[in-house]
């Protein structure tokens, strides 16, 4: 059974930071490539940051310079770290697995409120 368990949500003022760990088992995780999305309320869900098996990374727009992704595949998680927090960067933060289009898993999401 797959299983992606985020955590490290939560509340913080802007300017803020918040690290988002998500744990994966079931999965060869290396293999993965593996990304963080978010979706806020009444928007379509939304790439934030994604790195392949190799270490490769993209981000956002939005979010370039003060969001940072990271996996340890000796621990099967991947991070995310971010910093520099607006009230824009509120939203539901899921953890993706992919290997094919027919081989991906999400997890259940963690909040991440940035107050003014």
């Amino acid at each position: 059974q797959v299983q992606l368990v985020e955590s490290g949500g939560g509340l913080v003022q802007a300017e803020g930071s918040l690290r988002l760990s998500c744990a994966a088992s079931g999965i060869m995780f290396s293999v993965y490539a593996m990304g963080w999305y978010r979706q806020a309320p009444g928007k379509q869900r939304e790439l934030v940051a994604a790195i392949t098996s190799g270490g490769s990374t993209n981000y956002a727009d939005s979010v370039k310079g003060r969001f940072s992704i990271s996996r340890d595949n000796a621990k099967n998680t991947v991070y995310l770290q971010m910093n520099s927090l607006k009230p824009e960067d509120t939203a539901v933060y899921y953890c993706n697995a992919y290997f094919t289009s027919s081989r991906q898993f999400w997890g259940q999401g963690t909040q991440v409120t940035v107050s003014s």
